[in-house]
């Protein structure tokens, strides 16, 4: 009936089918098997919700602890994530409120599938820049951009690439642009160079 009940087959079941010898049967069971071990990551891009693909897949799995967690988020929670913008949350909030969907990932889930994050990535994760839109503007020594793009991701941060009212702070290097520096100082947006920042992360308590 559904993607589920291949997780219920056994090797008599298959050897029954036409021209479908032990060895064969083995085979596919084994596959079958193996496709537990696939990362959470994998099993969401797996799951065909619209919009999510593998790169989309890898910042979910990266940003929520599990499938629970994941189907239980709201439109806001999901586009705080970079990349994933209102289109896309809309695709995931309109599959997890569908009943047949989550049971299927209910049944997935008993069949052994890997329905979290594992403990080695969820290493290094904290929620210190929860809620927070930072922009990152200049040249920096301690970290390049797409680090401390990791870096703010890592921490439950969303990386933006203009500034607005709605953004939290913008983490300055050297050279920063002369109209992101008009525009943060006509909105009011509070500008930090790289070593406050990872004062920041350092001294803030996780929360």
């Amino acid at each position: 009936k559904n993607t589920a009940d291949l997780y219920k087959l056994t090797v008599d079941d298959i050897k029954n089918l036409d021209r479908m010898g032990e060895k064969s049967a083995e085979n596919i069971i084994n596959g079958i098997a193996r496709s537990k071990e696939v990362p959470f990551e994998r099993v969401l891009f797996a799951l065909g919700i619209r919009f999510v693909g593998e790169t989309v897949a890898k910042k979910l799995a990266k940003s929520f602890t599990d499938i629970e967690e994941l189907a239980q988020a709201g439109m806001e929670r999901l586009i705080s994530i970079g990349e994933i913008g209102e289109k896309i949350a809309g695709s995931i909030l309109q599959y997890f409120s569908n009943e047949s969907n989550r049971n299927l990932v209910n049944q997935l889930k008993e069949a052994g599938l890997k329905m979290e994050r594992s403990e080695e990535d969820s290493s290094g994760y904290t929620n210190k820049l929860a809620g927070k839109s930072i922009v990152i503007s200049g040249v920096f020594t301690q970290h390049s951009r797409d680090e401390y793009k990791e870096i703010i991701e890592k921490n439950g941060g969303k990386n933006s690439g203009s500034i607005s009212a709605k953004t939290s702070f913008i983490l300055a290097g050297d050279n920063m642009g002369p109209a992101k520096l008009e525009k943060a100082q006509k909105l009011g947006v509070k500008i930090i160079g790289e070593e406050e920042f990872l004062e920041l992360l350092e001294n803030q308590n996780e929360g």
